[in-house]
């Protein structure tokens, strides 16, 4: 963990020109919610559901094999998720407005460069630097983004932030087929990633800021002194990353996270595939994304508003019995019918644990050390995630069929569900005290 400075955006002292608004007036946090959405959606080159309509055409123009492409996504996946802890810690020291135009930079030279793409090798470069960039460091931006502005609505805003990803499933497929007509997929990534940057680059410059003192305002839009004294507090406390990885807390979250990035990555990267086997049609599995999209969108912002009202380990166990739930639903569905209420089961799960996991972070660990603390959440989980597919694919190869793999991914959850019903918050730090417990904290 690098050494925090006076410079530090986050930890440096207020001054005169941060002084305490005398009344209240439009809360900036309310901005700074649509570029966090604009950050996740504009994450969809590098997720699974962006890269998947280009894989075919990937690999036939590369003269690639199935397992080949799926290798070459694998290894890329696994070797872009190092650096994300890395990124997260230079958030902690550079902050967020920084951070994010670098990597919104990075990210769409990224996307251009796939359009260079010549062979098996130049192929997992670019993977790791979309894995990395997008789905890894841009979304975990995006997701550190509102914990700066929001404490008692987070989980509500959070909810909000996260119905992005749900319109760009239900979106960017669409766009990304239309656009491969158009131009190929090499002009299309490479159109991708131009217009990102064009749209993004601009508005952060002008909007994004750091946090609400950089505004004059406070965590929350808190106006009288004692609450926005508090309020200042809460953005100086926070476990370093080395305590919160002697937590529980930190690795039953952790874990499931990564159990939900796994196998969603096996299902969908092999979605048509496995409805195929069961009787159904391509037609039958794009019905069951937008099911999953839709009960998404609806239990992302059910779950984050819930979260503001319950304790998070009742949310986190109903997620992980619903990843159960979800997967035996996929595993037997047999009929359009019972394809849509799988994925509307896997939409359901995914909302409610995510609405729980998001404002846990900085609520169980503080906002001081949120970068490095979720970069490195980001980094078990995308890497967790690129293993998904081979395990799914091996099952299949070994087997003949998803059957044996879907039953596992049904088993799997419950006893990190029965693991999630202890999660507790850890005690507060004092803040300027080395260690120590002192504020109670409902878990």
């Amino acid at each position: 963990m690098s050494t925090t400075t006076t410079e530090d955006p986050i930890t440096e002292p207020l001054t005169a020109g941060t002084a305490s608004p005398a009344t209240r007036r439009f809360y900036y946090g309310w901005i700074m919610l649509p570029l966090a959405i604009m950050a996740l959606i504009a994450s969809s080159p590098g997720q699974t559901f962006g890269v998947s309509i280009f894989n075919e055409p990937m690999r036939i123009g590369l003269g690639l094999s199935h397992s080949q492409i799926a290798a070459a996504y694998m290894l890329g996946t696994l070797l872009g998720s190092v650096p994300i802890a890395w990124i997260g810690a230079q958030m902690d020291r550079h902050g967020l407005r920084r951070t994010m135009l670098a990597v919104v930079t990075c990210f769409c030279v990224a996307c251009v460069l796939t359009a260079f793409v010549q062979s098996w090798l130049s192929l997992v470069a670019v993977f790791c630097m979309l894995r990395m960039l997008g789905p890894g460091a841009l979304a975990f931006l995006s997701g550190n983004t509102l914990s700066f502005w929001f404490d008692k609505r987070l989980g509500m805003v959070e909810g909000i932030r996260q119905l992005g990803i749900a319109g760009a499933i239900a979106i960017v497929p669409a766009l990304n087929v239309w656009l491969l007509n158009q131009f190929g997929w090499r002009t299309s990534y490479a159109i991708l990633g131009i217009g990102i940057w064009l749209l993004l680059f601009p508005t952060y410059l002008l909007l994004l800021r750091n946090r609400p003192e950089d505004v004059g305002q406070s965590l929350d839009n808190h106006v009288d002194p004692d609450t926005i004294t508090h309020a200042a507090d809460q953005l100086r406390w926070g476990f370093t990353v080395s305590e919160a990885l002697r937590m529980p807390a930190f690795w039953i979250v952790t874990a499931g996270t990564a159990l939900f990035g796994l196998i969603y990555t096996a299902a969908f990267f092999s979605f048509v595939p496995i409805f195929e086997e069961r009787g159904l049609t391509q037609q039958d599995a794009a019905a069951a994304m937008t099911a999953f999209a839709s009960c998404m969108a609806v239990m992302q912002l059910t779950g984050g508003t819930l979260s503001d009202r319950l304790p998070a380990r009742v949310l986190l166990m109903a997620g992980l019995l619903g990843l159960s739930l979800a997967m035996t639903a996929l595993n037997t569905a047999s009929s359009p019918a019972t394809a849509l209420l799988a994925g509307a089961a896997m939409g359901t799960a995914q909302g409610l644990y995510s609405g729980a996991a998001q404002p846990l972070w900085a609520r169980f660990f503080g906002r001081l050390h949120l970068g490095k603390i979720r970069g490195t959440l980001m980094t078990i989980n995308v890497a967790s995630s690129s293993l998904g597919p081979v395990v799914a694919g091996v099952t299949r190869d070994l087997t003949g069929n998803f059957g044996i793999a879907l039953t596992v991914f049904a088993i799997v959850p419950l006893p990190f569900a029965v693991a999630a019903w202890f999660v507790t918050a850890p005690q507060r730090k004092q803040v300027g005290t080395p260690a120590g417990p002192a504020l109670a904290v409902e878990g």
